[in-house]
């Protein structure tokens, strides 16, 4: 199992830190966990390919955790010369109206794809690239999921939880893989520390989770409830025995010298397990006593 950062960043345009996106490679699946901007551009640093990409979970419907997910189902399809199968999607609801208006027949992206399905030049670069005519449009194989829905894979499964975010007006999700080397968590966006946030997590090898700002920071407890900030993070750890944290979606004013290791200090006060500051193209593994913890 691999599992490769591709966006540790927030909606805030970065050079450094691209917007939510994770990877993750086992056994002959090539699974991405949310895909906001400058994912998909990650995705072919790190060395795979859309065409690659076999399934996508999208947390939630923010634009900075889904703006690169038009780019992967077009690329994918355009690229894969019916050669591949469909995208299998996994969100929340209205992930079946969303998609509609992205590649649906009167959609933003509709007039492109009848152009690439019916003219003659489009017709021509698709048989070139071992396509057989007619070409079909897109159809990823989509699903609405929701909390304690259960999706099993190829050696994984996955669970959905809740994470604590923008409620009601968004639903949003974390999602727990178990696999045969170990549990992976990812919160989503989520703050505070929510009950069922720590029953995702429990017993996890790993959790990736939304750093946001540092305790203290926040305006609101409104605002705390709903991005996740450094102290938070340790408790739902501790309180869930995660072996390994990896912060990420950290805003830019954290993204400092010494800030970051000065939160990983406080953090070792409350939990004692292995936490990792996350940067895009990072490579993880579950299994592995990080030497540079900070203690």
């Amino acid at each position: 199992m691999k599992i490769t950062l591709l966006g540790t960043g927030t909606p805030a345009p970065s050079l450094t830190r691209q917007s939510s996106g994770y990877l993750i490679e086992i056994g002959n699946d090539v699974i991405v966990m949310d895909h906001g901007p400058g994912a998909q551009h990650r995705l072919l640093e790190a060395g795979s390919h859309p065409t690659k990409v076999s399934h996508l979970f999208i947390s939630h419907m923010h634009y900075d955790h889904m703006l690169d997910y038009p780019r992967l189902l077009l690329q994918r399809w355009d690229m894969g010369a019916g050669k591949i199968p469909e995208l299998k999607v996994y969100g929340p609801q209205p992930l079946v109206r969303i998609t509609d208006r992205i590649i649906g027949e009167d959609s933003v992206f509709g007039l492109d794809i009848e152009s690439r399905v019916s003219h003659q030049a489009s017709k021509d670069v698709y048989v070139s690239r071992g396509g057989v005519l007619p070409r079909k449009k897109p159809a990823p194989v989509l699903r609405e999921v929701v909390p304690g829905d259960v999706i099993e894979g190829d050696a994984w499964r996955v669970t959905v939880g809740e994470a604590n975010h923008f409620q009601p007006i968004l639903d949003c999700l974390g999602f727990r893989m178990e696999t045969d080397a170990g549990v992976l968590v990812y919160s989503g966006d989520s703050g505070g520390v929510p009950a069922g946030m720590v029953e995702l997590c429990e017993n996890a090898d790993m959790l990736i989770h939304m750093c946001h700002f540092a305790s203290g920071m926040e305006p609101t407890d409104a605002y705390r409830q709903a991005s996740g900030n450094h102290m938070d993070i340790a408790e739902i750890a501790k309180r869930a025995n995660v072996r390994t944290v990896v912060l990420s979606h950290m805003i830019h004013l954290l993204d400092q010298p010494a800030v970051m290791e000065q939160l990983v200090t406080e953090m070792k006060s409350v939990y004692d397990g292995n936490i990792i500051i996350g940067r895009d193209l990072m490579k993880l593994s579950l299994n592995v006593d990080y030497p540079h913890r900070v203690d």
